[in-house]
């Protein structure tokens, strides 16, 4: 659910203070610090971006609005974060900020008064905030703060945001900001007479159309836009208008024509005042041996001992998210189970009943049971990196993954989709292109989740004898093992394909900041946990939510009334019987499983299990093993019941040796068996590959902007575990392994 910003000219009760700041600097933290948990989630209007606003105190200036920008390094847009950043600092179509905060490492403060500049030059009310201010302490470094105000003519505060120092002094400072406005000069940038030209007939364009209607913002805008705008339409930028783009790319073209560099002379004045600002504030000394920091990346980046290391700490979170996870799990399946159980006893049986429990608690089950996985995984990814250890295995693990054209960062999605593939998909957040987090979330679906392992092991059990082994190595744990390694040849190839076809572009470039090591505030990892979880629950639980009863309602009817009159006979006749409890209650649940396998066979999903089996008998399949297929779109688990319910087998699962035996006595119309090693592989390849998964498909809609990209991956992955599940079965019965 998307939150707008006031338009331009809007009237607004409180007045709004932006932070922005480098990725790694304790901007989140300072966010969380001033806000405390009073912290609102939505995406900005028309992208899947997170913005995260809240209120603060201020004295004499009331309650204010304060909004946590997208980290950037700089103002020149490479990625939809820094244009969103960008055009909220300038007050392009969305309310123009009060005061800006821009916060700085003051262990890094070069890197920081760059973009304290670029903002600066936006002509708002700035503070420039000192953050981790003990950390340069501890390190020698000396700031003089008077010097810094002076120069940059910014209000400066030191803080140490993980602690909550200066944080009050900060919210006093933005109190006078906003009570006292004063005129911001602009930072004294030596541009050469052409360059400067050209800014200022951008800037005077951009007013005459009325894009902007200040001039400092104007100027800021047009430097901004030389910057970043690509002749060729690959910077990726959104809202420009042609005519607009048409008259940058002009300037940039006329430029280069008489051999000069536009970036180069833009940048380069930036840095010299950054540098003559660093000379006259701030003193470093000089290193004179090696920091612990230092001698743990000699051994966290090695070749060897970085890909050990990286092993480990893997284990441990897949560990985590496959067993830690269980209790928690089995816990909201046993809460689900009491509820569907509470439901039937209360209300009497019917169609009301039947939505209640099997498609609205069902469906809610469905959504809350991914919740202890996601919060696990975000809990790790957000402790490692703010331990500093995430940027460095992306980058012991980065080689691998630009080869076939996927970033450094998609390794955490990756291997998280081992064990679901939801929360692995909200992890591409941690991508900055969004090219790289639509190619990581469309090949993800492919690495063989937690939830496929049921339909292995009932096919494994099923199709191979128990004491069948190839070279001493059982047959079940041969093709096992297949399908896993399948799924990430399968994930990686796609990945080579899908950048060089439908999302084009060169492997990307992995410039990668590493970051000092730091101990994670507990409270501020928790929050940024729960932020996750609940935009989860609100966004992609209403998807999956509203795909469950409509699944629901396509498996279940119509009803024939026959069966029902039948069965309810049977039921008396039953009941008539001198039977002991058990023998009856054996009965019962035989009658029960017979009336859902007929109700079963003539719903909507049945008829279209039928009506499929021509398109699916090449692969091995008939129409029974099609109803399943249909079913398991709820989740892929739901594949060993719904067969179950096809074959008349109560409370089946993978373990069951009923619904075994039925599938090996299992025939096609000729009386050929059904469920051979071939067919049984086919199936496990289709799985393997085939997108069966409606919470996947809705969180990747929810993740992607709309249905565009998750309806893409349905379509290539089916098309994909077709056509390698045909080959699988035909050219298996060409070779003569038909049986």
């Amino acid at each position: 659910m998307s939150t707008p910003l006031p338009p331009v000219g809007a009237v607004t009760r409180r007045p709004l203070v932006l932070v922005a700041g480098n990725p790694n600097s304790g901007k989140s933290s300072l966010f969380n610090a001033l806000c405390g948990t009073r912290t609102k989630v939505a995406n900005y209007p028309g992208v899947t971006i997170e913005r995260r606003s809240a209120t603060m105190q201020a004295e004499g200036a009331g309650e204010v609005e304060v909004v946590d920008l997208p980290g950037t390094y700089s103002l020149a847009a490479r990625s939809p974060e820094e244009q969103i950043a960008v055009e909220s600092l300038m007050g392009r179509g969305v309310q123009r900020p009060d005061a800006i905060l821009v916060v700085a490492d003051a262990t890094a403060l070069a890197r920081g008064l760059y973009l304290t500049l670029e903002v600066l030059e936006i002509g708002r009310p700035v503070i420039l905030v000192l953050n981790m201010a003990d950390e340069a302490a501890r390190d020698g470094i000396v700031l003089d703060v008077p010097a810094l105000e002076r120069l940059t003519g910014a209000r400066v505060v030191q803080t140490v945001a993980s602690q909550g120092v200066g944080v009050d002094e900060l919210r006093r400072v933005v109190a006078e900001v906003l009570g006292h406005p004063r005129p911001v000069p602009a930072p004294a940038l030596t541009l050469s007479p052409a360059v400067r030209a050209d800014v200022e007939a951008l800037a005077a364009f951009i007013m005459t159309e009325r894009w902007l209607t200040h001039q400092t913002e104007a100027a800021a805008w047009a430097r901004w836009l030389l910057l970043s705008v690509e002749a060729d339409g690959s910077d990726g930028l959104t809202g420009i208008p042609a005519t607009l783009r048409e008259a940058v790319v002009g300037i940039q073209q006329r430029a280069s024509d008489a051999g000069r560099d536009i970036d180069l002379e833009i940048i380069a004045s930036r840095y010299r005042l950054v540098d003559e600002w660093m000379t006259a504030a701030s003193a470093v000394p000089r290193a004179e041996r090696r920091s612990l920091t230092d001698r743990v990346d000699a051994v966290l980046t090695h070749r060897i001992g970085g890909v050990v290391a990286f092993g480990l700490v893997m284990l441990v979170v897949f560990q985590a998210l496959f067993t830690w996870a269980e209790p928690a799990i089995e816990a909201i399946e046993s809460l689900v189970a009491l509820v569907q159980d509470g439901v039937r006893a209360v209300m009497p049986p019917g169609p009301l009943t039947a939505l209640l429990v099997e498609g609205v608690v069902a469906g809610v089950g469905n959504v809350v049971v991914f919740v202890p996985q996601i919060a696990l995984l975000f809990f790790f990814i957000g402790l490692l990196e703010d331990l500093g250890y995430l940027a460095r295995a992306a980058f012991v693990i980065d080689r691998v993954m630009r080869a076939v054209g996927l970033h450094g960062r998609a390794f955490v999605p990756m291997l998280s989709g081992f064990s679901c593939a939801v929360p692995a998909v909200m992890s591409t957040r941690t991508l900055e292109q969004r090219k790289d987090r639509l190619l990581t979330m469309l090949v993800l679906p492919l690495t063989s989740c937690s939830a496929r392992l049921p339909v292995y092991v009932l096919i494994t059990a099923t199709v191979f004898d128990a004491g069948s082994s190839v070279m001493g190595i059982r047959s079940g744990a041969l093709a096992l093992f297949g399908m896993y390694a399948l799924s990430v040849v399968a994930a990686l190839l796609a990945a080579g394909v899908l950048r060089r076809t439908v999302l084009p572009g060169p492997a990307p470039t992995f410039v990668l900041e590493l970051p000092p090591y730091r101990r994670p505030v507990l409270s501020f990892l928790l929050q940024g946990v729960w932020q996750r979880v609940r935009t989860f629950l609100i966004d992609a639980g209403t998807v999956i939510l509203a795909l469950t009863i409509v699944l629901w309602a396509l498996l279940s009817y119509p009803r024939d009334p026959e069966v029902t009159a039948q069965a309810e006979a049977d039921r008396a006749a039953v009941m008539a019987l001198a039977l002991n409890d058990e023998a009856r209650q054996a009965r019962l649940d035989d009658i029960d499983s017979r009336e859902s396998g007929a109700h079963l066979r003539n719903s909507v999903a049945g008829r279209l299990g039928r009506a499929f089996e021509p398109v699916i008998a090449p692969l091995g399949f008939d129409w029974r093993i099609g109803v399943g297929i249909l079913g398991a779109f709820a989740a892929r688990e739901v594949f060993v019941g719904t067969l179950g319910v096809v074959f008349d087998i109560s409370g089946a699962d993978e373990a069951n040796e009923p619904l075994r035996e039925v599938l090996r006595q299992a025939t096609w119309p000729d009386g050929s068996p059904l469920m051979t090693p071939l067919a049984g592989v086919s199936l496990m390849v289709f799985f393997a590959l085939a997108c069966q998964c409606m919470s996947t498909v809705a969180i990747v809609r929810r993740e992607s902007g709309g249905w565009r990209w998750a309806l893409f991956m349905v379509a290539y992955m089916t098309v994909l575990a077709y056509a390698a599940s045909l080959l699988v079965y035909q050219g298996g019965r060409w070779m003569g392994w038909g049986l």
